[in-house]
């Protein structure tokens, strides 16, 4: 095949002077290019960490959750076919600037509803006594009182509908996510289509893996301060902490969410600093004389007019639009790609889905708070995927896979994954004790249905709210959610700690001793349930080390399936696909079907529903990791075709290779299986392993 390329000037080899400026430049882009990796990042770990406690501020159900969630996947998608496709033709180094820079502009718009809300009140009789503090009385039993108060009363129904936790102020944090999705959009394709043009021949998988693995201290930076800011309240420096008697185990906390924003938000701006002074092609000799080594050789004006049609150059603005929609027709009637984007979108799907209510999940089912939830799960799971990326990306290096090796790879590291993640199934804990919910109110039998539990003799003469949440736990070991509704008569103590006397329904449970008390907030865990907990970490680990491994591969057959020229382009077109399909309606889906596990949902001061309380832990379990588990299912079943009409093509299209595959070939010279049935050597190519 070389014989047939013309040699030219510029495949003369570089003199000292130009490859030191070229080394100087690439190194600084490399950089830059980590930092603001770690960026982006950081953004998406404070957002996915802090999705439960805006929940709780804006007083929202987990589908809303979802939604604000997939903002940041709704404003990427405005951009990035055009930011993959035009932006390679422009000055990278700077639109990737300038996305640094919208992207801390995103983080800083999701904060600020936080300045503009009143403040955060956890009980309703905060919204019936707004004048005082949180050191008001607790709604005790009273046999001859009315009720304290009424979440549906016409006095507090409206007050404060317009700037309180359940107003729309929401939108502002899903409009500052789709900023941040913007900014965020040419990072990836631009940075690893740079990285591709000037990396040398044979490093572009490695630079993959240490790409994506420098990108790891994001995540681990994030999920500190995320538990960090957890254990603060979220009016911190606003209030009198002394008067906050919820701890951040309570189902109410919020925590300092917004902090995180600011943190990120500021260090993204910084990040876009250094590429508004990197050069646009650092070495242009050299990126010539590579790119006559990975294109098709043009051997007729045929084939160059083809060419110049796929990358658009020489055209006018109409002809390269024409050009791009040609380009993007042979992407999508290219089988092997149409075939991998489904695998890609199945599981980025089940990622997606999974991590944004995984820390939901771990408070629910373990009992953990949201700080603890933050701090282990980055822990145990982030060093983990960064060293499987990297032995990812060095395995792919060393071996010199094929096409076709590369998507067994992957394939054998998604089936080990998977089975990983199916023991999650038997680390699910039973449903905690509660009273009303899913235990009678004396908390001797459990319930059908947690719905319209009827009162029993111990509290119906209490006149109690049944729509309190001010959870109280029973020195029988059963949680109440009001301590009028466990028949407590007196408390001591307004702040932490808060003991409850005479409770009658903790009585009635037919304890054997004199002090029928209960604490405020709910009862812990058991032991079981903790064991479970811990061989959970341990599964999580394993589960991301081997999803981590097959990181580098994805992008590598993303840009392998088709033609050289497009390699851009289909990252742009794949992510569009992933982020719409997938990064968007993952969310909602998995928050509407987790919502229908809902057994308590607070009352917001509008009347309304709000965010949800408690849920069933056994439904919740088995409804989050059945939907992951069905659809990681389907994508095994989709990459097993992947993989036969791969062999098919490569068998069709040189009868000389191996059965199995496995012929050796340099990085450089793997080969590209394009729609038309050609074939042409194509450099290495990264990009953001997003599975």
């Amino acid at each position: 095949m070389d014989q047939n390329q013309p040699t030219t000037a510029t495949e003369a080899k570089p003199s000292k002077n130009q490859r030191g400026r070229f080394c100087d430049a690439f190194k600084m882009f490399l950089a830059a290019l980590s930092l603001s990796y770690i960026c982006k990042a950081l953004s998406g770990t404070i957002m996915k960490s802090s999705i439960t406690q805006i929940e709780r501020r804006f007083d929202i159900s987990s589908s809303v959750a979802g939604v604000i969630d997939g903002g940041f996947e709704i404003g990427s998608l405005f951009v990035i076919l055009f930011v993959s496709y035009f932006g390679s033709k422009l000055h990278r180094p700077k639109i990737i600037g300038i996305g640094s820079l919208i992207m801390g502009a995103g983080s800083i718009l999701t904060a600020l509803p936080h300045f503009f809300m009143g403040y955060y009140r956890y009980s309703m009789e905060e919204y019936s006594n707004p004048s005082e503090n949180s050191t008001s009385s607790f709604t005790t039993c009273s046999a001859y009182e009315s009720p304290s108060f009424n979440g549906t009363a016409p006095e507090i129904t409206g007050k404060g509908c317009g700037k309180e936790s359940g107003s729309n102020m929401w939108m502002y944090v899903l409009m500052g996510n789709m900023l941040r999705g913007i900014g965020e959009t040419p990072i990836v394709p631009l940075g690893i289509s740079y990285i591709d043009d000037f990396a040398k021949e044979g490093t572009s998988s490695f630079y993959l893996g240490t790409l994506n693995a420098i990108g790891m201290i994001g995540p681990i930076i994030g999920f500190v301060l995320g538990s960090l800011f957890a254990k603060m309240y979220v009016d911190i420096g606003f209030v009198d902490l002394s008067t906050i008697r919820i701890t951040p185990k309570d189902a109410r906390w919020v925590g300092a969410w917004w902090l995180g924003f600011l943190v990120a938000g500021t260090l993204s701006i910084i990040s876009s600093i250094p590429f508004f002074f990197l050069p646009k092609n650092p070495n242009e000799p050299e990126e010539k004389r590579k790119a006559s080594k990975s294109v098709y050789v043009l051997k007729t004006n045929e084939d160059k007019s083809q060419a110049a049609s796929l990358t658009g150059h020489g055209q006018t603005v109409t002809g390269t639009v024409t050009g791009f929609f040609t380009s993007l027709k042979s992407i999508i009637i290219n089988p092997m790609f149409v075939l991998f984007l489904f695998v890609t979108l199945l599981q980025f799907s089940s990622f997606v889905g999974s991590l944004t209510y995984s820390f939901k999940y771990v408070e629910q089912q373990y009992g953990q708070s949201a700080s603890q939830a933050n701090f282990v799960l980055g822990l145990v799971t982030i060093p983990s995927v960064a060293i499987g990326m990297l032995i990812g990306g060095y395995i792919i290096k060393k071996f010199k896979f094929t096409l076709v090796g590369i998507a067994k790879f992957s394939f054998s590291t998604s089936v080990l994954s998977f089975l990983f993640f199916l023991s999650q199934f038997a680390l699910t804990c039973e449903n905690k004790p509660v009273a009303g919910l899913t235990l009678t109110y004396d908390g001797n039998y459990p319930v059908t249905s947690h719905l319209d539990v009827p009162l029993s003799h111990c509290n119906s003469d209490c006149n109690c709210d049944e729509s309190q949440w001010e959870p109280v736990c029973g020195s029988n070991g059963v949680t109440y959610t009001s301590p009028c509704l466990a028949g407590c008569k007196s408390f001591s103590g307004h702040t932490k700690p808060t003991v409850f006397h005479n409770c009658t329904c903790v009585e009635k449970a037919g304890l054997q001793k004199s002090n029928f008390s209960a604490s405020l907030g709910e009862c812990p865990r058991g032991a079981d349930c903790t064991r479970k907990y811990h061989i959970y970490l341990a599964m999580q680990v394993l589960t991301g080390f081997s999803v981590a491994c097959s990181g580098p591969s994805f992008i590598l057959l993303v840009v392998r399936v088709v033609q050289p020229e497009l390699k851009s382009l289909a990252m742009g077109f794949h992510s569009l696909m992933i982020r719409t399909l997938g990064g968007i309606l993952a969310p909602v889906y998995f928050g509407a079907l987790i919502d229908r596990t809902c057994l308590k949902w607070s009352v917001t001061s509008c009347g309304a529903r709000g965010t949800c309380r408690l849920y069933n832990s056994v439904l919740f379990g088995n409804r989050f990791l059945g939907l992951s588990t069905f659809l990681k299912s389907l994508a095994l079943i989709l990459y097993v075709v992947l993989i036969s009409v791969m062999k098919k093509t490569v068998k069709r299209k040189n009868p000389k290779s191996t059965e199995n595959g496995k012929k050796a070939l340099d990085d450089a010279n793997l080969e590209s299986l394009s729609s038309n049935g050609r074939s042409a050597p194509s450099a290495g190519a990264d990009g953001e392993a997003h599975i």
